[in-house]
């Protein structure tokens, strides 16, 4: 239901927490790695049978100059959400950042913070429970353990 890519094996520790966060919400999800430079072909493929494989959103992590989202996002009309990851040739993230914020008109890309797979996972979620009633109640469950979570860490502070 949800695509997860990544443009190379070094951003599994960031993906993962999108994956986690759907594994929690009982979302499918596939994870695959696609290079928008090193496998141009792979990523074309990709995106082109999103949709006649079942996936109703991509998630797209890259760092660096960070292509893979929104070049995804030219080639399908489903919802991309792209994760900016702080890689090791990144200018503190910002080119990621930048690269997956700034697209031209007509492409959108869902933007989330630097390094926020858990986020872009709910927000992925989110846009499937629109049309699906027993995820939407699984999200507002999620939702109230946040609540909760703050109750008991003020609960804590207060001791």
């Amino acid at each position: 239901m949800v695509g997860i890519i990544m443009g190379s094996l070094s951003d599994r520790k960031i993906m993962q927490e999108a994956a986690d966060v759907l594994t929690e919400l009982q979302v499918p999800f596939e994870l695959e790695i696609v290079s928008a430079h090193r496998t141009p072909d792979r990523m074309f493929d990709y995106a082109q049978s999103a949709r006649d494989r079942g996936l109703k959103v991509i998630i797209a992590g890259a760092g660096g100059a960070a292509h893979l989202p929104g070049m995804v996002a030219s080639l399908t009309t489903l919802p991309v959400i792209g994760v900016p990851i702080l890689s090791s040739n990144s200018i503190d993230g910002w080119d990621s950042v930048l690269s997956i914020l700034q697209m031209p008109g007509g492409v959108p890309v869902a933007t989330v913070a630097l390094n926020g797979a858990k986020n872009a996972g709910i927000l992925a979620a989110q846009i499937v429970g629109a049309f699906d009633q027993e995820l939407a109640e699984r999200l507002l469950a999620y939702k109230q353990q946040l609540k909760v979570k703050v109750a008991e860490m003020n609960a804590e502070l207060k001791k």
